[in-house]
């Protein structure tokens, strides 16, 4: 059954049934979770092994989601919804700013940008307008959220708020985040919209209110995407530094500074799934085999719209890693410091080392200006920082990239 990527209403009899029957499964996950031969990694805690399994069974592509659709509504790019932890604003959208191939494909596409909203996220203690001048060389996150571009939410309270969250509080000089609700796609058999680069516009405007509405200088900008967010990311920053020439005197903003990609999707083409790669890996990752899963399948279809398949392996846009002949040169040189975290435990770890050495034989390795760091989580799973309970690793990595950004001023 094709997943619907929005929230539906409860259908009775199947989700009553998954319910009730839930407490019945528990034990044969303690079961099973137990003897550390039987977890996904020998190293793994119960909590981790519990936590797999959960979001394996009802997460975006368990069996649970494939049939009866989100359990929870999120908020998407129609309205600013209200709460205590984010304070929301609207966007304006930058039509003067989108040019050639991105362009086309948007016109193609038949995407225009619109306006959508953003939230802020600040430090406790601080106050003053959600949008308020930054200080002299203060630094902001900018949080681009993962959810394989067609679920996820900037104003939910999991996922990727979680690594907004922690990176300020392992780093005091980051008081605020500020993450961008883009249009999230979708596909047959519902009204397809919002395909590529629908995220990738909004994503530019966003970056584009940090800057020259807010008044962020590009350099204290720190773009963090995960997973899909960090395919965006590349996208963004790709942009950025490709158009700075053909856009000068429309005033498109610098690149950012400083970019972290956190477990980033950077090869939708599927040229490293191949045997003995780390698509084996999802016999215990919370991503299975794209090729082989509905809910994977919908979203790239979606998410590649009328471009179709050919797009993930020509364009160096969406599939940055890609290793078929037919891909287009993608050159990262003048891209921003960047920090790359992944797990050694999940599918996408060839595609992402892949991406870490083309960026490194542009841009050189270390720790020093206009290079690359890359951290390999022992047995994590992707898109570890989005789990608070999957430590010592998750800790041990925002500390890392608290030290990076201390040390790369």
């Amino acid at each position: 059954m094709v997943y619907e990527y929005r929230y539906q209403p409860m259908k009775g009899i199947y989700l009553m049934y998954q319910l009730l029957t839930f407490p019945l499964r528990v034990p044969y996950w303690v079961l099973v979770s137990i003897p550390r031969s039987l977890r996904g990694k020998r190293s793994w805690t119960f909590t981790q092994a519990l936590i797999v399994r959960l979001v394996n069974f009802i997460g975006p592509t368990g069996p649970v989601w494939s049939k009866v659709g989100a359990l929870i509504a999120e908020p998407d790019h129609r309205a600013i919804v209200d709460s205590s932890d984010f304070k929301g604003v609207w966007i304006d959208p930058v039509r003067d700013l989108i040019v050639d191939e991105i362009k086309n494909f948007a016109e193609t596409a038949h995407v225009n940008p619109i306006r959508i909203p953003g939230y802020w996220v600040h430090q406790a203690g601080l106050n003053g307008p959600a949008d308020k001048a930054p200080l002299p060389g203060e630094k902001v996150i900018y949080g681009l959220h993962g959810g394989a571009y067609f679920v996820g939410s900037a104003a939910s309270k999991i996922g990727a708020f979680n690594i907004y969250k922690a990176m300020m509080q392992h780093h005091p000089g980051i008081r605020s985040s500020f993450a961008i609700e883009y249009r999230l796609c979708v596909g047959p058999p519902y009204a397809p919209s919002a395909s590529f680069p629908a995220a990738l516009i909004d994503a530019l405007a966003g970056y584009n209110y940090l800057v020259n509405v807010v008044g962020y200088r590009p350099a204290d900008i720190v773009i963090v995407g995960d997973s899909a967010g960090g395919n965006l990311a590349l996208a963004l920053t790709r942009y950025l530094v490709e158009k700075r020439d053909t856009l000068f005197e429309t005033q498109l903003p610098l690149p950012a500074g400083y970019l972290i990609l956190c477990s980033p999707l950077t090869d939708l083409s599927y040229s490293h799934y191949k045997p003995g790669s780390s698509v084996a890996f999802e016999a215990w990752d919370l991503i299975p085999d794209p090729r082989r899963n509905a809910s994977f399948q919908y979203a790239t279809d979606a998410f590649l719209g009328p471009h179709g398949r050919t797009a993930a392996e020509t364009s160096r846009y969406i599939s940055p890693a890609c290793l078929l002949p037919s891909m287009e040169a993608a050159s990262f040189k003048g891209f921003p410091k960047t920090f790359i975290c992944s797990g050694s435990a999940e599918t996408l770890l060839d595609q992402i080392r892949t991406l870490k050495d083309r960026m490194v034989d542009d841009m050189g390795e270390g720790d020093g200006a206009g290079q690359v760091v890359y951290y390999e989580a022992v047995d994590a799973v992707h898109n570890y920082l989005t789990i608070r309970l999957w430590e010592p690793e998750r800790s041990e990595t925002l500390r890392r990239i608290a030290n990076w950004l201390s040390s790369v001023n």
